[in-house]
């Protein structure tokens, strides 16, 4: 058995959907951290990949045994503006691997080098932006929600010059695959339906095999993206999770996170909130998330149309039938993941008002969303547990106005409070990456080239449910709840 046994199937088609190229060599490669336990759940040997051989791969000094590199095409709306060629301009797929659980697993490197996707850019990444990627994919790994995930993070020996010079790394990144939104506007960009239906059966073999049995798969296949697209958005909501930059070659149909650039968690509740330092117009803002993946969702069914109908008018009416999908799915993943967090249980009738009123309190009194959800855990055992609520509203009445209605319903489920509060724990995090204590990490690394803080914050994002007393500060709000903080993409 090789040390990366891959199996690549992406690169057995036609080699319009990618262009060869292998990584370029970095001058002083050196381990950060390897992800064992994920190396363990890939099949691959750890103590490989720690050592020279593997560092050596990681950092794209050396192509491994059956890896095959490309570099993979694709399109995007980028805040709304039609790109017909982007591709991936600093990153390399390396190759696929059968995980111990039997499912196709790509094996990335981001910052490996120019492509011929790069557009003049030096197809690099600095240490910053890949040790938030790193740590933020860890974290919603840990949080239960889909993601592509880090296997290795790798300090370069080189610098990267952007506002000035930084010191540069390369991520490993893992994902069920890298076949985008954009991707499939590649091709349609071009009128080619031939290379459509390659891509589109590739999905449905790849990711959704059940939908490739269906009578009519191509509608089966935009069916199954949208309500993946419509569960995850609903899982990123309930957690205060801003991606930050949802362009459509940023949206994974495989239904994972993708692409962590400008994103951010809530501190306090604003569903305006933007940290994307490049959002000027508040598109993908927290609140107009769900908005936006329905917009790019309309995207991918224009791409299927040749697809789903020889007639175009049968074709858009499949669209349009698909579509209308979206909303119910979203609101019944985004309403009943509000109940779980509320202790409610199934949803009823005066459910979605009473936990809409809530976020409306919060918004209006500056309230922490994470700390918020947590603490109510204790007051749902008893009002003993409500001081420490009514403390994070800038006017406490306005949460003792939502509560007594809370309560009621509470009551209605005839649950005992003792284990409605467990159960609430399992889903409201004591711990996320607070933007605060991730740009600490950062400026640690960069400036000290002290990991010490990151290792220490990997170790806390791993048990978000979990109270760890001894790790408090992990869950403190900023100063000033976090206000005016910015993002940057890292490009």
């Amino acid at each position: 058995m090789t040390a990366l046994p891959f199996d690549n199937s992406y690169i057995r088609l036609p080699e319009r959907f990618y262009a060869r190229r292998p990584p370029t060599p970095v001058a002083a490669p050196r381990l950060i951290r390897l992800n064992r336990a994920l190396a363990e759940e890939l099949g691959l040997d750890a103590g490989w990949l720690a050592g020279p051989d593997g560092v050596a791969a990681l950092a794209g000094n050396a192509v491994p045994e059956g890896a095959d590199p490309i570099a993979a095409a694709y399109a995007g709306h980028q805040f709304g503006q039609f790109v017909p060629q982007l591709g991936d301009g600093r990153a390399v797929l390396l190759g696929e691997v059968i995980d111990r659980n039997g499912l196709r697993r790509d094996i990335q490197l981001k910052g490996s080098g120019p492509t011929a996707f790069s557009r003049r850019g030096d197809g690099r990444a600095a240490l910053g932006p890949v040790l938030r990627e790193y740590l933020v994919s860890e974290a919603m790994a840990a949080l239960g929600i889909p993601t592509t995930r880090a296997l290795a993070a790798i300090a370069t020996g080189e610098p990267v010059i952007r506002e000035t010079l930084l010191p540069g790394a390369v991520l490993t990144r893992v994902a069920a695959s890298h076949i985008r939104v954009g991707t499939f506007q590649f091709f349609a960009a071009r009128g080619d339906d031939e290379a459509l239906r390659a891509l589109a059966d590739h999905v449905l073999g790849r990711h959704y095999p059940a939908a490739a049995q269906a009578a009519h798969r191509y509608r089966a296949l935009l069916d199954a993206v949208i309500a993946a697209q419509a569960d995850l958005v609903a899982r990123w909501l309930l957690v205060g999770f801003v991606h930050g930059v949802m362009n459509t070659d940023n949206m994974s149909v495989a239904g994972e996170t993708i692409d962590y650039g400008p994103c951010a968690f809530l501190d306090v509740y604003d569903p305006r909130t933007v940290y994307s330092a490049i959002d000027q117009t508040g598109r993908y803002a927290y609140g107009q998330q769900p908005r936006i993946a329905l917009w790019n969702l309309t995207r991918f069914a224009e791409t299927l149309l040749p697809l789903l109908a020889d007639d175009e008018t049968a074709a858009v009416a499949a669209a349009e039938a698909a579509l209308a999908g979206y909303a119910p799915r979203f609101e019944a993943a985004y309403q009943g993941g509000l109940n779980r967090k509320l202790g409610l249980g199934s949803v009823r009738d005066g459910d979605p008002a009473l936990a809409s009123d809530l976020l409306t309190r919060m918004a209006e009194n500056q309230a922490d969303f994470t700390l918020t959800f947590r603490t109510l855990c204790g007051a749902a055992e008893g009002p003993a547990g409500d001081g420490a609520v009514r403390d994070l509203f800038v006017d406490p009445t306005a949460y003792d106005g939502w509560a007594a209605g809370w309560r009621a319903r509470l009551a209605e489920t005839g649950r005992d409070p003792a284990e409605v509060a467990a159960d609430m724990r399992t889903v409201n995090p004591a711990f996320i990456p607070r933007n605060h204590q991730v740009e600490a990490m950062i400026a640690a690394a960069v400036e000290h080239d002290d990991f010490t803080a990151f290792e220490a914050f990997l170790t806390v994002l791993a048990r978000p449910y979990a109270d760890q007393p001894e790790h408090a500060r992990y869950a403190r709000a900023p100063e000033g709840g976090g206000v005016g903080y910015r993002t940057f993409c890292g490009t």
